[in-house]
């Protein structure tokens, strides 16, 4: 998994080391061609070939997963932080607009907020990241809590250490930590829900290669090109299931 998660990055920092196509070039002679010589995954339906495609709509799909889930880490941490340290009345306000975020299907929120703010890459990316704040907080809040009452915090605070330096030298690493990992499993169900969106037509705009909107031009071309929702469906399995799997190795 880890070996097949490499090989995605490597595809959105440098797609030309495995490809030499051009995502965007259209050929009117080979529309829905067959996987074959020459474009080993086939075309599209205006002729364009697939597994450039794919290799070049890993950036747009991983910036938006990896975007997502560090909005969500950062703020997540910092509200779970909060809840988990201050007083009962911070942190039953922290805890109880929590609730409200949570509420809400991460999926729903995000297009709630795509449609007051409209659509494109970063917007779906700051949506994705919105919504799964209240995940984090949580999970934070939890291991604050637990690593609070922990004795080495007792003998610090015994030793004279000012509360900054408790906090952001014992509490915050291991408070953080689990968190860090958990991330990595949130990692591919946020790249899903930006799949998602662009299937939508909230993600990244055409003519920009992104899987998602891939599928979502592919939909109705089934029978003739099932090649061409296939291979980009499986791509967006492949990257789901290797960061679910890391991320409980871990």
């Amino acid at each position: 998994c880890a070996l097949v998660l490499v090989l995605f990055v490597l595809a959105a920092l440098w797609p030309q080391l495995l490809t030499g196509q051009d995502p965007l070039a259209a050929d009117r002679a080979l529309i829905l061609a067959p996987p074959g010589p020459g474009h080993p995954l086939g075309t599209d339906e205006i002729g364009r070939d697939v597994y450039a495609r794919i290799v070049f709509g890993a950036r747009s799909s991983l910036v938006l997963g990896f975007g997502a889930v560090v909005i969500s880490l950062f703020f997540g941490t910092i509200l779970g932080l909060v809840a988990g340290l201050s007083n009962r009345v911070i942190s039953t306000v922290t805890l109880r607009l929590t609730d409200i975020g949570a509420a809400f299907p991460e999926l729903v929120l995000a297009i709630l907020i795509l449609a007051l703010f409209g659509g494109g890459l970063a917007t779906a990316t700051l949506a994705i990241g919105i919504a799964g704040i209240p995940y984090y907080v949580r999970v934070v809040r939890g291991e604050a809590l637990r690593v609070r009452s922990s004795t080495y915090i007792e003998a610090s605070r015994g030793m004279g250490l000012s509360r900054t330096r408790v906090l952001a030298r014992h509490v915050l690493p291991n408070a953080v930590r689990p968190v860090v990992v958990i991330a990595t499993i949130g990692l591919g169900g946020a790249t899903l829900a930006g799949a998602a969106l662009s299937f939508l037509g909230l993600g990244s705009p055409p003519p920009t290669p992104e899987w998602g909107s891939m599928l979502s031009n592919a939909r109705n071309f089934l029978t003739p090109g099932w090649w061409a929702a296939v291979f980009p469906g499986l791509a967006i399995t492949l990257f789901v299931i290797s960061t679910t799997v890391l991320g409980r190795r871990l």
